[in-house]
């Protein structure tokens, strides 16, 4: 499966994954091509994280954060920092800028109609209230396009009683592009792709496997910061994701052309 395929096997419906710092760090022309895209009949999911203002906030707010492989233990009182960063203040700045642009955008989050539906993930006792997804209701994604709108969605998910998870960004987007049924995924990062090094210079892989990347990681090729995005990337592909692909946000035009077949990136698949 590929983009090109994508008009025909999901009705032009696709989900993108972008951090919510690497968001505000993207020029208005990447919101003019969502814009484009959407009036041209392509659906575009928006599902954001937004890591590094979290950890400002909570710096802001003198409460204490920590990790465990990568994920934020998630106190009640840090739970509620993490909603009303990704719920209020990241998510309405991706609404304005799409709408600033020319565009339609809804934003929301998980809580929002039972949306994303979670459980404590198995090491909870470890990472307190830090999700997995079970359930995502396509049906309320649908209805948004429906309406004319692009759904810009918030992580944070909710269980049958009420309790709100902290769900990491990549996992949640995987979970909406698998029931949403879109078979590809496109990440925006702030880097051109999986890169490594031939012949003294870093060229960009258009197209790795899963195996391949774990490989490159035991042989240092990917390295520093490059693993955890890396990584993040792998987590979307779950269920109907077949194949993610990473690229940079400032490209001209990079999600019209990525959906158009062009070779941009690194295209990541099982």
């Amino acid at each position: 499966m590929t983009f090109e395929d994508l008009e025909l096997q999901a009705g032009g419906l696709f989900v993108m994954k972008c951090g919510g710092s690497t968001l505000a760090a993207l020029p208005d022309s990447f919101f003019e091509d969502l814009r484009e895209l959407q009036a041209g009949g392509v659906q575009p999911v928006i599902v954001h994280g937004g890591g590094p203002a979290i950890s400002g906030n909570l710096e802001k707010l003198g409460i204490e954060s920590s990790f465990v492989n990568g994920l934020r233990v998630t106190t009640e009182e840090v739970l509620d920092v993490v909603e009303m960063t990704l719920s209020g203040s990241i998510n309405k700045a991706i609404v304005r800028r799409i709408q600033a642009a020319g565009g339609q955008a809804l934003g929301l989050s998980g809580v929002d109609g039972n949306l994303i539906m979670a459980r404590p993930v198995a090491n909870s006792a470890e990472l307190g209230m830090v999700g997995e997804v079970t359930e995502v209701n396509a049906e309320i994604v649908k209805g948004i396009i429906a309406l004319g709108y692009i759904p810009v969605i918030a992580p944070i998910g909710v269980d049958g009683g009420g309790q709100r998870y902290n769900i990491n960004a990549d996992t949640a987007a995987g979970a909406v592009a698998s029931f949403v049924e879109s078979p590809s995924m496109i990440v925006v990062t702030d880097v051109p792709g999986i890169m490594r090094e031939l012949d003294g210079k870093k060229i960009v892989l258009p197209s790795v496997t899963v195996a391949q990347i774990e490989e490159l990681i035991a042989d240092g090729e990917i390295y520093g910061g490059m693993i955890p995005k890396v990584r993040a990337a792998m987590d979307c592909i779950q269920g109907k994701v077949s194949e993610v692909v990473i690229v940079d946000g400032k490209e001209p035009r990079v999600l019209s052309r990525v959906l158009q077949g062009e070779e941009l990136g690194t295209r990541i698949v099982r």
